[in-house]
């Protein structure tokens, strides 16, 4: 186990912002009708851009409402998607609601993206029609720093360019439209490759969940023989058991209830601790080489940073809205201990998670749900009554209107 490994090489070179020209829409290959899914009718507008209906937020309190947006036409790196399956996200709550800062209305949100290949530019050459594929929470980035040089474009020191919500820089600054909705246009940078082992709807939430619980343990490089720690079973939580365990750790599950001690065995934890209970917590003293911590409410880590041992590092994956109790740095400085946070991943290990999760049968516990029950969803999700990620079918959209509303 060597903690810092190195990044992998990024997919392509940077290109630069204004060299990215339109193409005419008939010049994108079709998709052949036998490769074509079933996905609510899209339509065109004389300037070539498409239609496509979607759900998505007018103001803070609307809920989730029916909509119509605009999708540009291809361009010549551009890879269009007709969207299968979309992930819920519990960050799609807070952006949709206005509770991290008020976004521009309307809004679709979704950025755990599952679908076919329908068209590619012309200079596309690593996909084509038919393709199952996916895109998660980046749409692009600078291509130019030294952090999207290194493939870690997560990182990028301009600014990355996010699924939906954010200005795109590259096509005329018009606000990015998220998941929720019957299709997609993506720089093929930003495009990965679905294994067809992969279910389409399980594979969705790999491209949120699975690659922010991958990445940490990735960099820290676990492998057979070692302990790592989980802290909270929620979405994030059941990916890192599962991908621990597929790495070949041994994995000991923290919970401050002890209803999930069945479901933390079923997802594979060899060890349950009640958080709330010191002398079980005591009982794990210097146990683990690292925690990943997925809880997004302010909780002491004090008692966590015990349980590690020389050399051990503790990932904070959950972001509280709130300050955390502080941190005792004798805790750290006795065992040489790392406290970290991490950020989903680059393009390259992104596919590279989903290379793995396929190799090894690791997928998301999913419900499905259809268009008319996202509010419900959202709601659920809020009071943690989901096990573990919703993922909408996008076959239950409504048609596109006439006109977008985005």
């Amino acid at each position: 186990m060597t903690p810092g490994r190195p990044v992998p090489p990024p997919l392509a070179k940077p290109i630069p912002m204004d060299t990215a020209k339109p193409i005419p829409l008939d010049t994108a290959k079709p998709i052949p009708m036998d490769t074509a899914n079933a996905v609510p009718a899209q339509s065109s507008d004389p300037a070539g851009s498409t239609l496509a209906a979607a759900f998505g937020a007018t103001s803070p309190d609307s809920g989730l409402v029916p909509l119509t947006i605009a999708r540009r036409a291809p361009q010549e790196d551009d890879v269009e998607i007709a969207i299968e399956f979309c992930g819920l996200c519990h960050s799609d709550v807070h952006a949709t609601r206005g509770e991290w800062r008020l976004p521009p209305y309307p809004l679709v949100p979704g950025h755990e993206i599952v679908g076919r290949v329908t068209r590619v530019g012309a200079a596309v050459q690593d996909f084509a029609p038919g393709d199952r594929v996916g895109v998660g929470c980046l749409v692009d980035s600078c291509r130019e720093c030294e952090s999207c040089l290194d493939g870690l474009e997560q990182y990028c020191e301009r600014g990355n360019v996010g699924t939906y919500g954010v200005p795109d820089p590259r096509n005329g600054s018009a606000i990015t439209q998220g998941g929720y909705s019957t299709s997609v246009v993506v720089d093929r940078r930003f495009v990965l490759r679905i294994p067809e082992a992969l279910d389409p709807a399980a594979a969705a939430p790999l491209l949120c969940a699975g690659i922010t619980t991958y990445s940490p343990l990735r960099y820290f490089d676990v492998e057979e023989g070692d302990s790592v720690g989980v802290v909270g079973l929620g979405g994030l939580g059941h990916m890192a058991v599962k991908i621990a365990k597929a790495m070949g750790a041994e994995v000991t599950v923290f919970t401050t209830s002890e209803a999930k001690f069945d479901a933390a065995r079923e997802l594979g934890a060899d060890h349950v601790v009640l958080s709330r209970d010191e002398e079980a917590m005591a009982g794990a003293n210097r146990s683990l080489d690292v925690i990943i911590d997925t809880v997004a409410a302010p909780h002491d880590l004090n008692p966590y940073f015990r349980t590690l041992r020389l050399d051990g590092a503790l990932f904070q994956l959950g972001l509280p809205a709130e300050d955390m109790p502080p941190v005792s740095p004798g805790l750290l400085i006795r065992r040489r201990l790392a406290y970290a946070g991490s950020l989903i991943g680059g393009i390259e290990e992104t596919q590279e998670m989903l290379d793995f999760c396929a190799e090894h049968g690791v997928a998301s516990d999913v419900e499905i749900v259809g268009a008319d029950h996202l509010n419900e969803a959202y709601d659920r999700m809020v009071a943690g009554d989901v096990k573990y990620r919703f993922v909408l079918d996008t076959a239950t959209l409504q048609e596109p209107s006439e006109r977008a509303d985005a």
